[in-house]
């Protein structure tokens, strides 16, 4: 059973942007945003590319100047040349009024503007250029995050919220006050969007923090007082394992309550690190959660006493990369082959148990066992590997479950 069909998603304005769909019940979305310099053209494709085959549906650029600005239409040329479909988004902050008039064809040839209502301007130019780029918008018929930043916050609008605060009979404290301003900014901008003329099925919000509790209060209000598609994540998660636990232990609370309609884990890269690791733990965070399949997931023990063999352990990284190599052509050609499951276990313990709830599963000998691995397919035992070629031998089965077991696609 999914987590769907435990709590129920909260259902919010369907947007389409390009061919992919976002709220309105439609499934999470992943997407990720590139680290080059926009107007290289050849580098930021290269980047979109590994994004786009990690996984990622959207693709966020930044627009920060004339020159990325006239690099949209040959950033997108050069994608099609290289056969990746992926939509692009522009980031723009400061100059995006400028950005999109003064460049229709990058204007055109994006899906969707990121608008920072923090950083549109300011005084009576905020109001002015905000207005310009959500026209610019309706001209082109184009999808708006209004995407609130706690870094950036409208310093008129705190000090409102503020003023208001200090007149309530029980006031905020300064996070509660924080946290408030976030979000009536997004749901002020949001109003302003579609006085202008821009359609609420045209607009998703997301107000972005880097503590794991501000998010969770703060989407957990924007959800309650607007029914906006929402885009998920911590604005600054950070680097390695501390990325990944700040993303997790904050959107899995707000999609297990049902908040939340795409996603981005913005992960800092380790030092030649690949920026598609983000991509990666966006995807496996609703995998492992029951909200969608990617690619099959490997269940592998920790390892013990029992275990003092390493092998167990190369066996099961060999298999992930194998299965996550192959996805790609598995999609195109096996009907529901993501949803497989694997098992890579170590001893006798719970190495044939685990082995049979997988699809297709093995049991590695530990220390002082039999030199012999069981393989379980569909919880019957099928073969016993044994010798230097296990690895080759099981990714071997694993290939011909597949061709086997799932449809072709026609």
């Amino acid at each position: 059973m999914t987590m769907n069909a435990l709590v129920g998603r909260r259902l919010t304005r369907p947007v389409r942007i390009g061919r992919v769909a976002i709220g309105g019940g439609a499934p999470i979305v992943v997407q990720s945003m590139t680290n080059t310099d926009t107007a290289d053209v050849d580098g930021t494709a290269t980047q979109c590319a590994e994004l786009a085959r990690a996984g990622s549906e959207l693709v966020r650029v930044t627009v920060n100047t004339p020159a990325a600005a006239a690099a949209i239409p040959r950033l997108c040329e050069a994608l099609e040349r290289m056969g990746v479909d992926v939509p692009l988004i522009g980031d723009f902050h400061y100059n995006g009024h400028r950005l999109l008039a003064d460049y229709p064809e990058c204007a055109e040839r994006l899906v969707k503007y990121r608008i920072n209502p923090g950083n549109v301007g300011h005084g009576r130019k905020r109001g002015e250029q905000f207005a310009r780029m959500i026209e610019i918008a309706c001209k082109h018929d184009k999808a708006v995050r209004i995407g609130v930043n706690w870094g950036s916050l409208d310093q008129d609008l705190l000090a409102r919220v503020m003023d208001g605060n200090a007149r309530r009979s029980h006031p905020l404290d300064a996070v509660g006050v924080m946290r408030e301003a976030m979000v009536a900014s997004a749901l002020e901008s949001a109003a302003k969007a579609e006085e202008i003329g821009l359609s609420g099925d045209r607009i998703i919000l997301s107000c972005k923090v880097s503590g794991v509790q501000d998010l969770i209060a703060i989407y957990r209000e924007l959800s309650r007082r607007a029914d906006y598609a929402l885009h998920l994540g911590l604005t600054e998660a950070g680097m390695g394992s501390k990325g990944v636990v700040a993303s997790t232990a904050a959107m899995a609370v707000l999609l297990q309550e049902g908040i939340g309609d795409t996603i981005r884990v913005s992960l800092t890269p380790e030092p030649g690190g690949e920026r598609a690791r983000e991509v990666v733990v966006a995807q496996e965070m609703l995998q492992v959660m029951g909200l969608r399949a990617f690619a099959p997931m490997v269940t592998a023990c920790p390892g013990c006493g029992r275990t003092a063999s390493a092998f167990f352990q190369e066996l099961a990284r060999a298999v992930q990369n194998h299965v996550r190599e192959r996805m790609s052509r598995w999609r195109a050609e096996y009907v529901g082959s993501e949803n497989m499951t694997l098992a890579v276990m170590g001893c006798v313990v719970n190495g044939p148990g685990e082995s049979r709830h997988a699809n297709v599963g093995i049991s590695l000998p530990g220390t002082g066992e039999a030199p012999a691995a069981p393989v379980f397919e569909d919880g019957v035992k099928t073969a016993t590997l044994r010798g230097e070629n296990i690895a080759e031998e099981f990714i071997a089965i694993v290939d011909r479950y597949v061709a086997r077991t799932y449809r072709k696609k026609a």
